[in-house]
């Protein structure tokens, strides 16, 4: 009997014991030629704790195009912009993930915000015309999962998927959800689009029509974490079929980045310093970052706005409980002796595997999870700070952590561009065009034999 989300029908759950031995324990790749080209990404052993889009969440179509987007394809769109041929030139824009920037400044020895001018400078002097500093797609992000969370608390006796409301941040855990356990899960998950992908709607949208451009004249890439946003720029809706372009043109783990850099074997040193900049025409002088080291800060934002529209109380600090492991930790909100909210970190498959299992079995009893597929959170993407053997540098994550804290924090409600974005290019912040900017539609796809059986 095959378990839902695994190809071998040797793992079956007659035991739980077994099933955890399973979930610690690396799964071998028979041979290379047996490889996918979505595995040949990371060139690395497959962990099934890793990656949450196991065989049966991947076409062989959807391989190949995840394949296709790697630095050969950035590099031949600025191969053709520099023959100056007017009909393929095509403007080169890069957004950084702020989870990205650490571990190139601990690499490099650098601060953050010297890393963050520093792969700015790199990525320019390879032909990308803009870098942007990405923290006000995070900010709509956070700013419409807030507003989720207060609509659904007020529907909640009317709503039976209501709570727990999970978070869509990462693509990894709502590719799962998706395509492995479908309907009885995707009605409890946010439907505001990630940062990455607010970005590519910043990108192709706000700021194509600012520079006068059309959608498809614009190459769009975003340096990311983990290679599961790569599938994610895939998604249907992020696709415009007037003009034959996507949101994301192309997704790079920073790894592969610092890949490019080696094999041109350019130093650090040899890089000038530049700015970043933001889709307004400005630069931005200081890097700035959310609250909470492993993600863009969902779970203390949207605690303190709860606490505050709900019950009318300021929450300064915030103490985190750590339950059955460090990836799993809750926050409570108690008033007049009452646990009011109740709110937790679920990082790592193992975690997200027993919080759909207590889901099931009506035990799960939270108003809010952020949940995150790799343990330890986005700065444990498997596009960096991976061993050979594709474990963790723990001492690696360690150091961005401790890098990352020094960045000041901003909140989403005090970007002054934000509310200017809301009422012109939006149209109001309750407009149908506002929804489907910063929004998307889950949907639960039924496995089934097109699927390609991996062999791991």
């Amino acid at each position: 009997m095959k378990c839902e989300n695994c190809t071998k029908t040797e793992c079956s759950r007659k035991k739980k014991d077994k099933e955890d031995a399973e979930l610690s324990e690396p799964l071998s790749v028979a041979d290379e030629d047996e490889k996918s080209e979505f595995h040949r990404l990371s060139d690395a052993r497959i962990f099934l704790s890793d990656c949450l889009a196991c065989g049966n969440c991947v076409t062989s179509e959807e391989g190949a195009q995840i394949f296709a987007q790697n630095q050969k394809e950035l590099l031949n769109v600025l191969s053709l912009n520099k023959k100056c041929d007017s009909a393929l030139h095509r403007v080169v824009v890069a957004s950084v993930s702020p989870q990205a920037v650490p571990y190139f400044a601990v690499k490099f020895h650098l601060s953050v915000c010297e890393a963050a001018r520093k792969l700015c400078g790199f990525l320019k002097g390879l032909g990308v015309h803009h870098v942007f500093d990405t923290t006000i797609a995070a900010d709509f992000s956070i700013l419409e999962t807030q507003k989720d969370f207060i609509q659904r608390f007020r529907r909640q006796t009317q709503d039976e998927h209501a709570f727990p409301m999970f978070a869509s941040a990462c693509p990894g855990w709502v590719q799962y959800a998706e395509r492995v356990l479908g309907d009885s899960v995707t009605p409890h998950i946010c439907s505001a689009k990630s940062a990455q992908q607010i970005m590519g709607s910043l990108v192709k949208g706000y700021f194509a029509t600012q520079q006068n451009l059309a959608p498809d004249k614009i190459f769009h890439l975003t340096v990311a974490p983990c290679y599961d946003r790569k599938m994610e720029a895939l998604r249907e809706d992020y696709y415009t079929e007037l003009y034959n372009c996507r949101d994301v043109d192309c997704v790079l783990t920073l790894g592969e980045v610092i890949h490019i850099m080696e094999q041109r074997n350019i130093s650090v040193k040899e890089v000038e310093e530049c700015p970043l900049e933001n889709v307004f025409g400005g630069t931005t002088c200081e890097f700035v970052r959310h609250e909470g080291t492993s993600s863009d800060g969902y779970l203390a934002h949207v605690f303190r706005h709860a606490a505050k529209e709900l019950f009318d109380m300021d929450v300064q600090e915030i103490t985190y409980k750590t339950l059955k492991n460090k990836d799993f930790q809750e926050i409570c909100l108690e008033k007049d002796g009452e646990t009011v909210l109740r709110f937790a970190a679920a990082y790592g498959f193992r975690n997200i595997q027993n919080m759909v299992l207590k889901l099931r079995k009506g035990k799960f009893h939270y108003h809010f999870v952020e949940v995150l597929a790799c343990p330890g959170g986005c700065f444990n993407g498997k596009g960096q700070a991976q061993t050979a053997d594709g474990k963790p540098e723990r001492a690696q994550l360690q150091e961005m952590e401790a890098l990352y804290t020094r960045v000041p924090v901003q909140n989403p409600e005090s970007n002054p561009h934000i509310q200017d974005l809301y009422a012109n290019w939006l149209e109001g912040a309750e407009s149908q065009k506002s929804r489907e900017t910063l929004h998307t539609k889950l949907v639960p796809t039924s496995l089934n034999a097109t699927r390609v059986d991996m062999k791991w």
